[in-house]
């Protein structure tokens, strides 16, 4: 199997201009690229490990590598129960750049995390993203739920 980087890179460079202009931020791809790595290692953090390899399997190459950048699966997931904590969660996976990128309200960023599952629905069936949902606390559903069904 030939591993063609040049073409991981164009996809890559693609998503990551789309999602950019999807999310409103104009040519600041830096904040984009933050954001989307920080939900990611998020998500992970919160979802069982079995349900991180079948989202994964989905993925571009791209992406799959942003997903388990850092990854160690010898942790338990984090135990979020509310938005509020899992908001908490992403801006700690985004660091010194969170108060850039998400201000200080919620407000803005889970409109982020909105966005953001909406746009990876082009890349991830929706029977996965249902099992992710089904997989979440009952008070952080709502955030994949609402962009299911388009």
């Amino acid at each position: 199997m030939a591993l063609n980087f040049n073409q991981y890179a164009n996809e890559g460079n693609a998503f990551l201009n789309a999602y950019t202009e999807h999310m409103g931020f104009g040519p600041d791809k830096d904040k984009a690229g933050r954001i989307l790595s920080a939900t990611l290692y998020a998500l992970r953090d919160i979802i069982p490990f079995e349900e991180s390899l079948q989202l994964i399997a989905q993925l571009p190459m791209f992406l799959k590598a942003v997903y388990v950048n850092g990854w160690t699966m010898r942790r338990r997931p984090e135990r979020i129960k509310h938005m509020e904590e899992f908001i908490e969660l992403v801006k700690q996976q985004d660091g010194v750049a969170a108060v850039n990128d998400f201000g200080y309200e919620d407000d803005l960023a889970e409109k982020y995390l909105q966005l953001t599952f909406m746009f990876l629905r082009k890349y991830v069936s929706l029977g996965e993203l249902e099992d992710v949902r089904d997989s979440l606390p009952k008070d952080l559903k709502h955030m994949i739920y609402s962009n299911l069904m388009f």
